[in-house]
């Protein structure tokens, strides 16, 4: 795993104002993104595979980490670098064992599933929802947690955390000030004008916070 998560695009089509997916993450990728998760939840297992294969073949020849949202399956099909799982996925311990040498993420909102989760061999957290959005699929209670909690789970892991949810580039320095490694995010690169000047400004912004710690 690249321990430099600072920028991390998470897919989402139906925000990229009829742009595709791999037209996103080709300018995200010029644009200097570090890691690269395909979330399709609602896709064929064959559409995911065939969209996991163009983003694998772009991803790869930049040096880039492909991740694969939810499926096991289809992260050791395109041989992507690794896997995110949430609480209704494998359980990190399961994932581990299957992608013996892969990068296994794992979503937590809180201390103790973010402890819970390092302990069963999760490489980073994805904390949030961070703020309130409509993009990612999150309960009343794990929305908004703000950057207090990111903190208090940064404090408590020794593993990278990513802040996701409801981040822009106004708010990306704050995230990563607070203890973040870096951000993940969906609508501040895929619904941009210019996705890669999109992704350049939240790398800045990241940097920024890195700064003020």
């Amino acid at each position: 795993m690249n321990e430099e998560y600072g920028t991390y695009l998470v897919t989402q089509e139906d925000l990229a104002e009829g742009r595709s997916t791999v037209e996103i993450v080709e300018a995200a990728i010029a644009g200097g993104v570090d890691v690269v998760q395909l979330r399709k939840k609602h896709a064929t297992a064959r559409r995911r595979y065939d969209l996991g294969w163009k983003l694998r073949r772009r991803t790869a020849a930049a040096g880039v980490d492909l991740i694969v949202n939810d499926r096991v399956d289809i992260a050791a099909a395109v041989d992507a670098d690794g896997v995110h799982l949430g609480d209704d996925d494998l359980p990190v311990s399961v994932a581990r064992e299957l992608l013996e040498d892969a990068v296994v993420g794992r979503s937590v909102s809180t201390v103790e599933t973010a402890r819970r989760a390092e302990s069963n061999g999760a490489d980073y957290l994805g904390v949030g929802a961070v703020f309130a959005t409509s993009s990612k699929d999150v309960s009343e209670e794990e929305s908004g947690i703000g950057t207090e909690t990111v903190s208090a789970i940064a404090d408590a892991v020794s593993v990278p955390v990513i802040g996701i949810g409801g981040i822009t580039v106004d708010d990306a320095a704050d995230v990563v000030a607070a203890g973040a490694t870096g951000v993940a995010v969906i609508s501040a690169i895929t619904a941009a004008d210019d996705p890669e000047r999109a992704t350049r400004t939240l790398a800045a912004a990241v940097a920024s916070g890195r700064d003020r710690r």
